[in-house]
């Protein structure tokens, strides 16, 4: 029996073009579209079909399937309200032994907040609980109120689950700088790290929408500033977080173009690419941070 001949997978295209090679997509219906046909929202992108439905989709005939890791309109941002939810839980457990004024001094604090020579004698979790805990109302406030702000359309730009492997790769991100830069006698701990990589997150998305990215600039700059004038604040943790931030989004809008060639330029080999790319950052991450760890020499902590 003789086999047709086998054709490479085609790159995406323009769905009102189809001439028009794109690697830009829609981030409510997930479609593939052209700069023409692409306007710029708060994060990503929206094609003109669907602002012109605003956001409704007319008909299941000419609606492609919806991908996994694709976000469309109407989508509740679920992984964004259950961090929030998941570090009031924490800070209420802390005002809970410790009082309003003073929750700092909890056990919950004390046992996983993130102190140089304390993740050198082993306790690594570390690395990761210390992006939930907060040391005052006003900084679980500040921080919890810009995830809102921020996590909400990121998480539909991304995709739920890209969404979250960016924030858990800053968040990573941040405590490795901690760990590599940050002065032995520091206790660090808040969410800080992980949100100012969704800020960088932001970023990526507005260059590949070349969207103006001079607002998102002028807030980076801006809260770097206040992390090196304000007393109290982690600078390492903050550009930590948002290099791996920044360094997450890129793999995921970016890579694949780079290392597919144009015939295999297809969705789900981006997907993997991505993925592969997500994975291996948050290695790095964590083995930055267990690896400054180990190889700690300062002075013991006492507790």
């Amino acid at each position: 029996m003789t086999m047709p001949p086998y054709t490479p997978p085609q790159a995406a295209v323009c769905y009102r073009h189809p001439d028009r090679p794109t690697g830009l997509s829609c981030s409510r219906c997930g479609r593939s579209a052209c700069p023409e046909c692409l306007r710029p929202a708060a994060v990503g992108q929206h094609c003109v079909d669907c602002l012109r439905n605003d956001g409704i989709q007319q008909s299941t005939a000419t609606t492609p399937r919806r991908r996994w890791s694709s976000a469309v309109a109407g989508d509740t941002p679920y992984v964004t309200y259950a961090l929030i939810v998941i570090n009031l839980i924490v800070f209420g457990l802390c005002v809970a032994e410790a009082g309003i004024t003073n929750p700092g001094n909890a056990a919950l604090m004390s046992d996983g907040s993130l102190v140089k020579g304390i993740v050198g004698e082993g306790e690594y979790w570390r690395l990761l609980t210390a992006g939930f805990l907060h040391f005052s109302v006003m900084h679980v406030a500040v921080n919890m109120i810009s995830l809102y702000i921020i996590g909400r359309d990121l998480e539909r730009a991304l995709g739920t689950y890209r969404y979250l492997a960016v924030y858990l790769i800053s968040l990573l991100g941040g405590s490795a700088a901690v760990m590599l830069f940050e002065a032995d006698n520091v206790q660090t701990a808040g969410a800080s790290g992980a949100i100012y990589g969704l800020i960088g997150a932001m970023l990526v998305i507005v260059l590949k929408a070349r969207v103006p990215a001079t607002p998102v600039l002028v807030i980076i700059g801006f809260n770097v500033v206040l992390s090196v004038s304000l007393p109290g604040i982690s600078l390492m943790a903050h550009l930590g977080g948002l290099a791996f931030g920044v360094a997450a989004t890129a793999a995921i809008v970016y890579l694949p173009g780079l290392v597919l060639p144009r015939a295999r330029l297809d969705a789900a080999s981006a997907n993997r690419v991505a993925w592969a790319a997500l994975v291996t950052l948050l290695v790095v991450a964590l083995g930055l941070g267990v690896g400054a760890g180990m190889l700690y020499d300062g002075p013991t902590i006492l507790r």
